[in-house]
């Protein structure tokens, strides 16, 4: 039976990241580069104070040189993520950056097949080659490539490979990268100052604390995250995932009110078709998983 808190909680999460296309126009004038370098130090301060409130120090013991390699290349990679969505967002790309994050399962697929040598079964196959179809006629429906998906979807995608591999839990892995990158984004946001450019400070203070809790918004639904991570399970929080880019999707639609032509919508329609075929795959795969380890459980009681 699934954990009700942690479906909450997960639901919790999905949503409030489904709703960050609403907050980011909000801190405008600034830019999608001052906005990033003021999410990623607030968002250390805001991890750190988590922290100091669990009272959780002893990670950083077991902090390996090879750990923090990974975890300074993972800040690398969400920088362009979180840069990227930002600059969507505010641009007025809010669907094509949903759109990444609907990619996003199959570029896993595909990361899983090249970084793991992976073997998909044939229903996975087709879910790619209707990805691959997708970017073909999204292409042709922007005139270029749908380079802000693709870069998100990629991003992310690499992200959490990353992360894969440090296997640090969320909080502390976050507190790695926010310092890593602490002192650029600082350095960045007081050349803005000294040149006359930043946004901070000079739009009043209202400008101010929604730049500072830039931090305490990224904060939270990665809690919410964790509290459901380990209370329900992976293929729950699977099924999750896909509240974001519907949110993120119809947010764009509806509020902000972006194009949809006919042939953007055939694009889309290949990609949801490619994630119902994953899932329902997925979703078969693992009866089939569960099936034999109650089999093989079954005869090794009887033996």
């Amino acid at each position: 039976m699934v954990n009700r808190r942690g479906m909450v909680f997960g639901v919790a999460a999905y949503v409030l990241w489904g709703l960050f296309p609403l907050y980011w126009p909000l801190l405008k004038p600034a830019g999608a580069m001052e906005i990033l370098a003021h999410r990623i130090m607030w968002s250390l301060v805001a991890v750190l104070a988590i922290l100091a409130v669990r009272r959780n120090w002893g990670w950083i013991r077991s902090l390996t040189a090879r750990k923090l390699a990974i975890l300074t290349l993972a800040a690398a990679v969400i920088t362009a993520n979180w840069g990227t969505y930002i600059y969507a967002v505010n641009t007025g790309h809010t669907i094509e950056a949903a759109l990444g994050y609907f990619i996003n399962p199959l570029i896993s697929v595909l990361l899983g097949v090249v970084i793991f040598r992976e073997r998909l079964r044939p229903w996975q196959w087709l879910a790619v080659g209707l990805s691959v179809a997708a970017v073909v006629v999204l292409t042709a429906d922007y005139g270029r490539l749908p380079w802000i998906a693709l870069v998100l979807a990629f991003s992310f995608g690499t992200y959490g490979l990353m992360k894969k591999f440090a296997s640090m839990p969320s909080a502390e892995s976050l507190a790695v990268e926010t310092t890593v990158l602490f002192l650029p984004a600082l350095g960045f946001a007081l050349a803005l100052q000294v040149q006359g450019d930043g946004a901070f400070g000079h739009e009043g203070t209202g400008n101010m604390a929604l730049l500072a809790a830039a931090g305490v918004v990224t904060a939270i639904p990665l809690m919410l995250f964790n509290a459901s991570a380990v209370r329900i399970p992976l293929s729950t929080i699977g099924m999750l995932q896909y509240l974001a880019p519907v949110l993120q999707f119809l947010i764009g639609l509806l509020v902000q009110h972006e194009e949809m032509p006919p042939s953007r919508w055939a694009g889309f329609l290949l990609v949801w078709a490619a994630l119902i075929i994953l899932t329902a795959d997925g979703v078969r795969a693992g009866h089939r998983t569960r099936r034999a380890a109650r089999a093989e459980r079954i005869v090794a009681e009887a033996a």
